[in-house]
């Protein structure tokens, strides 16, 4: 679609991003690639979890998922369609080194050679993630992310995986969501590796941070000065009702925001943090000297995941423990969403995007890019299409929230859509649909859906309509 002239009637209509924002769409490599067995690659912690019975709905596991480690060709020439001028996308480290450590897997390598090279052929950008979960096995039974050592390991598959592919990548994010993976894979267990330890989660936590930043400083070492280095957060965007309220928000921005920013930017973990949270264990055994001043180590911009707002209120009993991913925090009472909600339960509310960019712009100080931000519906394929209207209104409204903020002043350089494909969706597996796109698992049949069209026209026109979910 051609842009109207911003002085026609109709493009007062439009609201315009900056010329150089970048689009794309993102996705993880447990969550699509399926190929769990082939070419040498190892076992994840996620491979176990999913075997693991009653861990997974209905027992699904992440083969053959979207079978892209083989229809990877046919994926790239969907994002050329829509018009995608980068793809988010994540190394699997089991596939790359199957033990985590040591011996290189050169069939892993070379598939990933063979995907940027695809995307590089189409004009489409590769953003890579390091990290997305899929921890190898081998690592796991040595302690996982409890285990500081796991830290080494990552930032040397790190270095090595920048090395080999960083001729041609210049966007790389060591860690997506550490705080998922602390918390729900060390504390509730929800996720893999399916450990129930409030300890762990503060081991798990800090052994994370601690890779990301000796990551970033052998990348560093390597890079050309034209690599950009990253980090991307899933931020709790908190809502209360009036300001009796504040002081149960502070303590889960503290534990899911703060947590993470505050030695990204290089002022330590939150003093209120470690003061009210004994139960997470004895922080100066895991800290040791030197470690946050690695931590804090320079990175380029912020990933910003975002999907829903946290409601949360003042327990009735301040004594009385809130469990889920926090199973020691007292006083604090997560209430349940209001409005509209999407096939996960999740409100929908795109202001709460611009608040927290608006929030990020003035504690952050790094330019930001959203790198998820999505919905699951459930989708029926009728006539070969798609008509997914509840997503396409998610996405635009989110769209126009983005530009809100740019508009107020906030640096956001970009917009990821979560995700281009349907796909294991973790503990839910296959029963959540995010894609743009909809995938048919028994046929491995893709369908775009009105919302990637949608997409595709507001890219083709770097812009998102003021108004309706049409643009003119």
């Amino acid at each position: 679609m051609t842009t109207t002239d911003p002085d026609t009637e109709v493009g007062r209509d439009l609201l315009r991003f900056p010329p150089d924002f970048l689009w794309g769409a993102a996705t993880a490599s447990f969550q699509i690639e399926g190929a769990t067995g082939v070419d040498g690659r190892g076992p994840s912690i996620w491979d176990t979890f999913a075997a693991t019975p009653g861990a997974v709905h209905e027992g699904h596991t992440g083969d053959p998922a979207c079978d892209h480690y083989h229809r990877y060709p046919a994926d790239v020439e969907l994002m050329a369609e829509l018009g995608l001028g980068a793809y988010r996308f994540s190394l699997a480290w089991p596939r790359i080194q199957p033990v985590g450590a040591g011996r290189v897997e050169p069939r892993g390598l070379a598939f990933y050679d063979r995907l940027v090279d695809e995307l590089l052929g189409r004009g489409i950008q590769p953003v890579v993630t390091l990290y997305h979960w899929d921890l190898p096995q081998a690592l796991e039974d040595n302690g996982g992310w409890r285990n500081r050592d796991t830290a080494y390991r990552f930032a040397e598959y790190a270095a090595l995986s920048h090395e080999h592919l960083g001729d041609r990548v210049r966007q790389w994010t060591t860690l997506n969501e550490p705080w998922c993976s602390a918390f729900l894979g060390y504390a509730s267990g929800i996720h893999a590796p399916g450990v129930v330890d409030p300890k762990a989660s503060l081991e798990a936590a800090h052994h994370l941070m601690l890779g990301h930043g000796l990551a970033v400083q052998l990348m560093r070492d390597q890079a050309p000065d034209d690599h950009e280095l990253s980090i991307v957060l899933n931020f709790c965007a908190l809502a209360v009702d009036d300001d009796s309220q504040l002081d149960a928000a502070r303590k889960v921005d503290g534990l899911q925001n703060r947590l993470f920013l505050d030695p990204l930017g290089g002022r330590g973990y939150p003093r209120d943090v470690v003061e009210d949270t004994a139960w997470l264990g004895d922080w100066t055994a895991v800290v040791r000297d030197g470690d946050l001043d690695v931590i804090a180590a320079p990175i380029d911009w912020m990933g910003v995941n975002y999907y829903s707002p946290t409601r949360v209120a003042a327990a009735a009993d301040p004594l009385a423990v809130s469990g889920g991913p926090f199973p020691g925090l007292r006083g604090v009472e997560f209430l349940p969403p209001r409005g509209e909600v999407t096939g996960f339960g999740w409100e929908v509310d795109a202001r709460g995007l611009t608040d927290l960019l608006a929030r990020l712009q003035r504690d952050v100080g790094l330019p930001l890019v959203i790198t998820e931000n999505g919905s699951a519906f459930p989708d029926v394929v009728r006539d070969g299409e798609v008509v997914d209207e509840d997503r396409t209104r998610y996405l635009v409204d989110h769209l126009r929230a983005v530009h809100e903020a740019i508009a107020a002043g906030v640096d956001v350089r970009g917009y990821f859509a979560w995700s281009l494909l349907d796909n294991f969706e973790w503990a839910a597996g296959y029963s959540q649909r995010f894609g743009i796109v909809h995938v048919d698992y028994d046929t491995q049949v893709r369908t775009v859906k009105r919302s990637g069209r949608t997409l595709a026209e507001v890219i083709g026109a770097n812009a998102v309509p003021a108004t309706g979910y049409d643009l003119p």
